[in-house]
This record gives structure tokens, sequence and C-alpha cells, in this order.
């Protein structure tokens, strides 16, 4: 037999080796939703599909209602955050979208703002900068409070602020295609659809420095400091970090990001939530917290709301804004310098702590 014909023999012997290797077996995607809407692409129920096959995903809300977040095996979703988005068939997979009533709660230095289900926005409290004067705000998806600011995003993707504008943090008529925004003591954030991210407002310490920033699915404002949480789970920061607030480069499977005056609180995939930074009132003694399903970060103080709607604290109590041990049926929480603030699934509002400028009177409200 000739070299050619032994060459040719070994290549077809290579050849039926690899014709024969085995095919991944097909991936099973089940889909569901909660009650406030559905998915609308590629529909919802049991779907085959094989490996490796990158899938476009529609979630759509019903009126009065908004698409919240992705849950179940989200692990290969591209933002678990976004309504339109990419999941990568690798295994077999249980996903549901979480949808919410559209109503929310935000709590500042000295005042607290409520968003309603109608997309208008009411707040109580310290006024002094005008960071409570929201009345005529309409059609706001969003809403967030700083210090003594407040910022929203309406649903065209434009956004609106009110209060202390000294450091030029109230400057955001000019952003387009928003779909998060954060404020923290003297600057504002925005997150763009495209996964970028835009900020305005006190530079010193570089927590405006987020240009260079993709990927991006969730933003926070700190005191000084400025968080964002990528896709793949990991979070980067910029801004004060003389407290080590900032250290985050080695969390990873993060699903939210929380930051505090001088400290930063994340929660994983599997419900436990770890900090980083000052931890002068305990704020940060959140090791032994699980299954829970948000996490906010105050002046001084950290809240955790539990899966099955109740709630924890830690951290600086000198006005009892950490007695939130008896609150049920809450859906979010916020707390502010002093305060904190929780929503319960009907649309009322709860509040503990520091009453001064009456940013505790929210027991009239109903956001629904």
């Amino acid at each position: 037999m000739t070299k050619v014909s032994i060459f040719l023999v070994i290549v077809a012997f290579i050849a039926g080796v690899v014709s024969c290797a085995p095919l991944a077996p097909p991936c099973d995607l089940t889909i569901a939703s909660t009650a406030g809407g559905s998915v609308t692409t590629p529909g919802e129920g049991n779907f085959t599909y094989a490996a490796g096959t990158v899938i476009n995903l529609v979630a759509t809300s019903d009126p009065s209602y908004h698409f919240k977040n992705w849950i179940g095996d989200v692990g290969t979703i591209d933002n678990v955050n976004a309504a339109i988005t990419k999941i990568t068939m690798n295994d077999n997979y249980s996903i549901k979208a979480n949808f919410a009533e559209q109503y929310e709660i935000a709590a500042g230095d000295w005042h607290t703002v409520g968003l309603q289900s109608d997309g208008t926005v009411v707040a109580v409290g310290g006024n002094a900068f005008g960071q409570c004067d929201v009345g005529g705000w309409e059609d706001v998806q969003q809403i967030a409070a700083g210090a003594w600011h407040t910022v929203g995003f309406q649903s065209d993707g434009t956004t609106v602020a009110v209060g202390c504008n000294i450091s030029g943090q109230c400057e955001v008529g000019n952003w387009a295609d928003i779909i998060q925004v954060a404020a923290g003591d003297g600057h504002t954030v925005g997150l763009q659809f495209d996964g970028t991210v835009v900020a305005a407002g006190n530079n010193t310490y570089g927590q405006c420095d987020v240009g260079d920033w993709t990927n991006i699915i969730q933003v926070a404002a700190g005191g000084l400091h400025t968080l964002g949480l990528k896709s793949n789970g990991t979070v980067v920061a910029v801004g004060a970090n003389a407290s080590g607030q900032c250290n985050v480069g080695n969390f990873t499977n993060i699903i939210q990001v929380a930051a505090g005056s001088l400290y930063t609180v994340v929660l994983k995939t599997d419900g436990t939530v770890v900090a980083v930074g000052s931890n002068a009132s305990g704020q940060c003694d959140v090791g032994d917290w699980r299954k829970i399903i948000q996490v906010a970060a105050g002046g001084y103080h950290t809240v955790g709301l539990k899966s099955d709607g109740t709630v924890i604290a830690v951290g600086a109590d000198d006005y009892s804004q950490c007695n939130v041990g008896n609150w049920t049926d809450i859906v979010q929480v916020a707390p502010g310098g002093l305060h904190t603030l929780g929503l319960k699934s009907k649309g009322a509002v709860v509040a503990v702590g520091w009453n001064y400028y009456q940013q505790c009177n929210v027991d009239s409200w109903d956001l629904d």
C-alpha cells in the first residue's frame, strides 16, 4: 500500500470517529411569569433547543405593572434586569419573568418619595431645597432620592430632577435612553439602555467617572462613591475609598448592589449578602443573612428584605430606624439617613426612625 493510500485510510478512519462522536443532548427551557405581565417572545410553556442556541426573551407588562427582573435559572441570561434580553441554552433551565405593580418608594436624608401606580409621584419631609416638589411629575417609571434631591426617569427614557443642585446633580435634562437612576449625596447616576452609564454632580472623588463602563445592568450611588453591577455578576466602583467601600473587585455572582454613606452592600445569587467599607455602626454585619431578595443601604444602617416578606436591619439605631422586626407583607425597603421605609404588597407604606421633618408621615399613603 502506498503512502498516499495509507494517509487516505487514516483520514477516513478519523472522519468516521468524529462522525460517531455523540451530539450534545437538547436543552429544555420552561418559561412562565408572575402576575402583571407575560413573556411574549418566545412565549410561555416548555421549549426544546439545541445546546448553545441563543434565545431572544421579551417580557411585556400589563397596565399599572412594570417588569422587575428574571428569576430562576438565570445564570446564562445576558441581563436579568432587562425586559428584552437573551438566554444561552447550555442546560435545562426554568425561568420566570417577575413583574411588580407600578409603585415604589425612595428615602433621602430628610425626605421620603413615593411613585404611584399611575406614574405620578408624592413626597413628604424636609423641603429646604425643593426636593419634595414632585407634584407635577407624570409618567414616571422609577424614582431615586439623594441626600437633598430627587430624581425620576420617565417612560420615554428622559430624566427629571428637583432639589439641591449645588454640584449640578440635577442637571440631567439632556439624558436619554435611561432605564434606571440612582442618587447619592451630591451626584446622580443614570443607566442607559445599551448598558453604558452617565453621571452628573459632585466629582471630587471621581464618583462620576463612569464614562467607560459597559455591560452594566444596575447602578447605585452612595455618599461619595458609585457602583455598577455588570451582566456577568461582577461589580465595578469609582469614588472615595477611604473606608474600603470600593473594594469590590473580587465580588462574583452578584444580582444587586446598594451604596451607603461610606460602605457597599451586595446581594448574591444564593440569597446571602456581603458588605465592605465602614462598619462603625455595625452596618456591615450581614454575614449571617439568608433568603434575602433585596438589600438597601442608608446613611449608617442596612436593611434586607427576606423572601417571606419580613425585614431585617443592622447598623445605627439611635432613632429606632432598625426596628423593623415586626414588619410583614413587605415588597420593597428603602433606608434614608435616619429613617427606614417599607412598601407593602397593596401599596401601603410603613416607616420607622427619625421624624423631625415628618419624613415618616406616610400612614395615609396608598400608592396602588
